[in-house]
């Protein structure tokens, strides 16, 4: 296994005592973050898990290349073409554990993980395959366990850089 240095950037906003989101959703979107992070990062483990969510919430921010018109959680989780295998999974369906809402809330309060701090695409290669330097165009910023991650060129999505 690679052993490297994950990095943790945490932007929380506080009014009070009261976090406030990065993102605006509802408790059903909260929810179907959750289920997608799941669905998506089961094997990867919480940090995992935690680095998809950075991606859909990525998503749902940028206002760039095919995210356009995607303002929303739900936007992110059915866009179509484009949108994430995971919602086929069984573990997609059925409500989310406590822990995997909690780890949905981390994200929508602002914790971002290296490598998927900016990352917009991530994929799984085959087994003892090396991540790609590029995948459609996008330049990998690292790899986390199976996932390989990929964000756009340095100011195309000013959103999310």
């Amino acid at each position: 296994m690679n052993n490297k240095t994950i990095f943790c950037k945490i932007t929380y906003i506080f009014i009070g005592d009261v976090y406030l989101s990065i993102i605006k959703y509802s408790t059903k979107e909260k929810n179907l973050l959750a289920r997608l992070m799941r669905a998506e990062a089961l094997g990867e483990g919480d940090l995992g898990m935690l680095m998809v969510g950075n991606v859909i919430v990525n998503r749902a921010l940028a206002d760039c290349l095919t995210f356009k018109n995607i303002r929303t959680i739900t936007d992110v989780v059915y866009q179509s073409p484009g949108g994430f295998v995971g919602v086929n999974s069984s573990l997609f369906v059925g409500n989310p554990t406590a822990k995997e809402l909690s780890l949905a809330n981390r994200i929508l309060r602002g914790e971002y993980y290296h490598p998927a701090t900016n990352a917009l695409w991530f994929y799984s290669p085959k087994k003892d395959e090396d991540c790609l330097a590029l995948w459609y165009e996008q330049r990998n910023s690292g790899r986390y366990k199976n996932h390989c991650f990929y964000i756009p060129q340095s100011g195309v999505c000013r959103q999310i850089h």
